[in-house]
């Protein structure tokens, strides 16, 4: 029996990875309307703060990245959620309150 070939996939951009494009879609909610991008488990190389339960992301979690969809939201507005915690983000708040001086870790 031969060795099964791998098969090529289609030309074109890919939806993740190797600079390619990323798939984003635009949610409204009684917060707001949000950009929200999906990041695979295997594109997630650092680790981040969930605002949702206030845990860390480690990497190589899966988890989504959203940010306010209004003109003025640029790239210090980007959060990176917990997939529940998105979706329970109208349902609950964090439970620690930090101070503005507070360190962030």
């Amino acid at each position: 029996m031969s060795p099964r070939k791998n098969r090529r996939s289609a030309p074109g951009p890919t939806p993740r990875g190797g600079g390619g494009m990323w798939a984003q879609e635009t949610e409204d909610g009684p917060d707001g309307t949000w950009i929200v991008r999906n990041v695979a488990g295997a594109d997630a190389a650092k680790p981040y703060r969930c605002p949702g339960c206030d845990h860390e992301i480690p990497p190589g979690v899966g988890h989504i990245v959203a940010w306010p969809a209004d003109e003025r939201g640029g790239t210090d507005d980007r959060r990176h959620w917990h997939r529940p915690c998105w979706q329970a983000r109208t349902r609950r708040a964090p439970r620690v309150q930090r101070s503005r001086n507070a360190p962030r870790y």
